[in-house]
Parts: structure tokens; sequence; C-alpha cells
């Protein structure tokens, strides 16, 4: 049985040639997932980058919503739960 919806993972594939709903990031030369592995990017960094690079073919505001969330967690952990003054 394939892994999602009968698809098989054939060993001369890439996952990169196959997402699932849409096809946002394929365009990049370099999808966001290769960048943010390749520089070892935190989750919630990786997840602004992936939204900001998909908000105008997927989610529109819904997308920048998510990364102003994304952004207030990031503050809170890395700095306001660090001690830093934020103003």
């Amino acid at each position: 049985m394939g892994l999602i919806s009968g698809q098989t993972l054939d060993m001369k594939s890439s996952s990169l040639d196959v997402q699932i709903s849409g096809n946002h990031y394929k365009k990049y030369k370099i999808q966001p997932i290769e960048f943010i592995i390749a520089n070892e990017i935190p989750f919630i960094e990786g997840n602004i980058i992936k939204y900001i690079c998909r908000h105008k073919d997927k989610n529109g505001i819904e997308d920048l919503k998510k990364i102003k969330h994304y952004v207030d967690l990031l503050i809170e952990f890395e700095y306001i739960n660090k001690g830093d003054s934020v103003e």
C-alpha cells in the first residue's frame, strides 16, 4: 500500500517532486524545506519562511497572520522568557 492516497515511495524520485495540496513551493529554484534543512533553521523560523514564501499562492492574509503569530512566539520564547527587555 502507498504512503498517501496510494502513492508509493520510488527510490528514483524525490519527495520534493511530490507536493500535497497545490504547487506553491515547486515554482522556487530551491524549495523552502531545502533551504530550511540545509541551513539548520529552527522550527519557528522555518515556519515563518514557509508561510512568507507561499502566502501569495495559497492562503493570502491567513498565512501573513500565521507569520505574525510565529514572530510573537519567537519573541516570547527567545527573548522574553530569557529575561530580555522587549519594547
